[in-house]
């Protein structure tokens, strides 16, 4: 999956209590679009480059903490997970990711605004998780580039000896991720553990070996899903996915989901466009067709759980918390989530 994620806190980094840098979601503020002007033309390396035009610019260019890209990769053609990352204000993109983003987020700008609302309810649930859910352990799959305000960021945070597993299947988010995690901003705290498993969603098997050698199956998990599903054109066999990796997990595990969803013909339309979009742009890094579904599919995939309040809403209408411009004003974002328990 190709995250992701909005993120809600100040460009630069800011040193909360514990000595720790915060990322981008967890300074307050608002989350910046997917990809906006930056200092570097396309195909110019620069991860982080950003003008004051660009989301998350604050009248320079960002720092560049990570220096070259990894070797082995041709930042001169934009890549999905780079856009996202870009959409949500990090900073592991390059020129070619940013023009395409920027390109893409005039065109289809329903995509962008997708984007930074399911990372931040992602923030909110995160802290509720790790807070008065006093869940310890995450796997995330699907997760895209560990970029600034993931989840290891903000659980550990709350929690430094919380331990994460990130779960993805794409080669160049793989090459970033060995980069990123060895990054003091991004590492693991001491008392807990990161770690990132090579696995495709449809690999149920795959992605629970990977984990267990970090998580401990035989204490609550928090499974989360965020922007993965509809990569399962099937709706049975996303279904069965969901309910087979819940199932390995304890009572007291939770489940958090955030999708797109077509609750009218409107979105589904603007959808397809956007795909045949990408497609042009892409070439061989298209990721395959996104299935948005309705509202009520996306609330059976927690079927036998019980959800959390306020149940299955549009990602602004989850526990709002007045950063990132929560409220009525921004509920034609077409995404929904959820947060349930397992009994």
């Amino acid at each position: 999956m190709f995250r992701r994620r909005v993120s809600e806190g100040k460009t630069e980094a800011a040193v909360p209590d514990g000595g720790r840098p915060a990322g981008p979601a967890e300074s307050g503020r608002p989350a910046p679009g997917s990809v906006g002007p930056g200092t570097p033309g396309p195909g110019t390396p620069g991860p982080g480059a950003r003008g004051s035009d660009g989301p998350g610019g604050r009248g320079r260019a960002a720092a560049e903490p990570w220096g070259p890209p990894p070797a082995g990769l041709d930042v001169s053609v934009p890549h999905p997970a780079r856009v996202w990352n870009y959409w949500l204000g990090g900073r592991d993109y390059f020129g070619a990711d940013r023009a395409a983003g920027e390109e893409l987020s005039r065109e289809f700008p329903h995509i962008a605004a997708t984007a930074r609302a399911e990372r931040a309810f992602l923030v909110r649930a995160v802290r509720f998780l790790a807070g008065p859910a006093r869940i310890q352990q995450f796997l995330d799959i699907g997760a895209g580039l560990p970029a600034g305000g993931n989840t290891h960021e903000i659980a550990q945070r709350i929690a430094p000896d919380t331990a994460i597993v990130y779960a993805d299947h794409d080669p160049v988010v793989r090459l970033h991720a060995k980069a990123l995690l060895s990054s003091p901003m991004l590492a693991s705290t001491p008392e807990g553990a990161v770690s990132y498993v090579d696995a495709d969603l449809r690999d149920v098997a795959a992605i629970l070996a990977g984990a267990a050698g970090i998580l401990d199956v035989a204490r609550p998990v928090a499974l989360i899903m965020l922007g993965v599903l509809g990569h399962v054109g099937d709706y049975g066999a996303a279904r069965s996915i969901t309910s087979q990796l819940m199932n390995a997990l304890p009572a007291g595990s939770y489940l958090v989901i955030a999708d797109g969803v077509a609750a009218d013909a409107t979105i589904g339309g603007a959808q397809r466009r956007y795909e045949d979009s990408v497609r042009r742009r892409y070439g061989q890094s298209t990721p395959a067709p996104y299935h948005l579904r309705r509202p009520d599919e996306l609330a059976s995939f927690f079927a036998g759980l019980d959800l959390i309040e306020p149940g299955v809403v549009p990602c602004q209408r989850w526990r709002p918390d007045g950063r990132g411009g929560d409220g009525a004003a921004q509920d034609e974002v077409a995404a929904w989530c959820g947060v349930a328990r397992k009994p």
